[in-house]
């Protein structure tokens, strides 16, 4: 409750209170006396009285004389008649009485505005601040402002990403000296878009470029912007930017951009709801600025593929960085940032970890080394051991383990034949990543266990072969159950999900089928931002019907083909199954030392994990 909201209820019952006290001694200043009703029948029956005027429970007169208090006036409450009679026979002074009714009668209507203004007063502060505040101020921006060095970031907090730190040094030097930087003609881009995954640190490299800047840096979410009411973003677009240009130079950052800038017409509302007005007004505001004043707008997204095109041309948000997940260097730089603030033992370094996080995003790296510390200060240690970060990786990439999850004996069986087909597989075939660790306890939701590869480097292609292979290394617990049991079971569900993904993208994609040639049939429709480029998704198919039924012909061969290898590739290797086997169920995990002792392979080895 503000202010004015307090005065306004003061206000109003010092309004009450005085009333009363005005009636109060308006009553005792008339000069009428209270009588008796006896006492009026005596002066009746004496002559005094001079005239009356009757109501319904009240006599009201003046007397011929005045009392002894000098008053001529009275007043008296009438009594029944023939009560009346009955009192006066026996000698009794007697008089009427009103029940007072005015407490009550103020209470009833007192007590009802009160819970009226009451309940009033709540809503409106739960809309936004006291008496039409929320209203009054519903057009207004929600943008939190830190002035100068207080968003607490520099660019030595930000790693792993040097190539768009570099990009965003040519901001931090135009914000400094908007009249150096441009003395050859150049201007600065009025908008910079940061496009990456999630959790890369785009939010963070806005603020290291402020606090580098030493501006003051306007922070808000694009789905501020919309409201239930038409008209309030695009009335909140114009206020950000008013306020930017008062304190320019500046930095005004929209976090998800994609919230504000969805493509137009692509909807099924049409071209006039509330989000298309909204980024109307914000294309307007970026012709109507001049970025030689020393106001520059970031943005960022993980969805760039759905933007606008009007917000992507030149002269709107002109340049655009990528913010990457990072390499094993970005990795290793990312973790001697955040191992800094955690206790470590003599055996844990930066770039052992970071070898063992391919795929990790720098607000996963940070949640790993949090959960390896978690786990150290749970066991009672020192200190956090390289074995912490390997426990935390696979709690992050398999899940909780489920030591209490109960398998019958022939189900714990099924699950070792299984894993242990993965890993033989693994170990067998050539440019297969590594076999970490191979346990049966199960996992997360539904893994009854899991087989971890790491690999020993980056990979951003994949030829022909290495496709197979990563196919026969995922049909292998299905071929093991197979060999072994002759039948069937549904822990290979995920894997051949997955197998049949690789062996689609292969002939719709990418063009490895013999039969169908060097086409693609399909597009992906998906971001390629996603982490995963072979996970199934929605794409545009152009094709025949007849081609379709060629297509998945050939899926089912190429399927088919990898099971018949790998059935094969472990029928060589019973022997080393079945001791495999037993061993995996005598201890539940094997390491990858204790693999190469038992099959007698010598392989070394982010992580890949294959759950049942």
């Amino acid at each position: 409750m503000n202010q004015q909201t307090k005065f306004n209820m003061w206000y109003w019952a010092a309004a009450i209170l005085g009333v009363l006290f005005l009636q109060y001694v308006i009553t005792t200043m008339v000069q009428v006396a209270q009588i008796p009703y006896s006492d009026f029948e005596k002066y009746l029956e004496q002559g005094k009285v001079a005239e009356v005027a009757i109501s319904d429970r009240f006599i009201q007169g003046v007397l011929k004389e005045p009392l002894a208090d000098g008053k001529t006036q009275f007043v008296t409450t009438r009594v029944d008649p023939g009560f009346a009679n009955e009192l006066q026979r026996y000698g009794v002074r007697f008089s009427g009485q009103v029940e007072n009714t005015f407490v009550r009668d103020l209470l009833s209507w007192i007590v009802p505005m009160a819970l009226f203004i009451g309940v009033w007063l709540f809503l409106l502060r739960r809309m936004g601040g006291g008496l039409g505040g929320g209203l009054m101020q519903i057009g207004k921006s929600k943008a939190k402002i830190y002035v100068e060095a207080n968003t607490g970031v520099t660019f030595k907090d930000v790693a792993g990403v040097d190539e768009a730190k570099a990009e965003l040094q040519e901001v931090v030097a135009f914000l400094r000296d908007p009249k150096e930087y441009g003395r050859l003609g150049g201007r600065m881009p009025k908008g910079i878009l940061l496009v990456g995954p999630p959790g890369t640190g785009k939010t963070l490299l806005a603020k290291a470029v402020a606090g580098e800047a030493k501006v003051p840096f306007f922070s808000i979410s694009g789905s501020e912007f919309v409201e239930m009411f038409v008209g309030v973003g695009a009335a909140r677009v114009r206020d950000l930017f008013e306020q930017a240009r008062t304190k320019a130079p500046a930095i005004i950052f929209i976090d998800e951009l994609d919230a504000l800038g969805r493509a137009r017409g692509i909807g099924p509302i049409g071209g006039h709801d509330e989000k298309e007005q909204t980024l109307n007004q914000l294309l307007v505001e970026l012709d109507g600025f001049d970025s030689s004043t020393g106001l520059v707008l970031i943005g960022a997204t993980n969805r760039p593929e759905i933007l606008d095109p009007a917000l992507l041309r030149a002269g709107r948000f002109d340049r655009q960085v990528l913010v990457d997940r990072p390499d094993k260097v970005g990795r290793t730089q990312i973790l001697a940032v955040h191992l800094k603030k955690a206790r470590l033992a003599p055996d844990v370094d930066a770039e052992k970890v970071a070898a063992l996080t391919p795929g990790f995003t720098g607000a996963d790296l940070a949640n790993l080394v949090n959960e390896a510390t978690l786990l150290a200060t749970r066991r009672g240690a020192n200190a956090v051991t390289m074995s912490d970060f390997n426990n935390a990786i696979e709690r992050m990439i398999a899940g909780l383990e489920k030591r209490n999850r109960l398998l019958n004996p022939r189900e714990r069986e099924i699950v070792a034949y299984h894993e242990m087909g993965h890993a033989l597989v693994a170990m067998a075939l050539p440019g297969v990543d590594p076999v970490h660790k191979v346990s049966i306890i199960p996992r997360g939701i539904g893994a009854l266990g899991y087989t971890i590869q790491r690999p020993t480097e980056d990979r951003f292609l994949m030829t022909r072969e290495e496709l197979e292979n990563k196919m026969a290394v995922l049909l292998g617990g299905r071929a093991a159950e197979w060999i072994i049991f002759h039948h069937l079971s549904t822990g290979a569900a995920d894997d051949l999900a997955k197998v049949t993904d690789i062996a689609r993208a292969m002939v719709t994609r990418y063009g490895m089928s013999e039969k169908l040639g060097n086409v693609a049939l399909e597009k992906d429709q998906r971001s390629y931002l996603s982490p995963n480029p072979l996970a199934d998704g929605p794409r545009e198919r152009d094709y025949s019907e007849q081609t379709a039924a060629e297509v998945d012909e050939e899926v089912r061969r190429i399927v088919d083909t990898a099971f018949d290898r790998t059935v094969a590739l472990l029928s060589e290797r019973r022997a080393i199954l079945d001791r495999t086997a037993r061993q995996l169920l005598e201890k539940e995990t094997l390491d990858e030392q204790e693999l190469k002792d038992l099959v007698g392979a010598d392989k070394s080895a982010p992580l890949v994990a294959s759950m049942h």
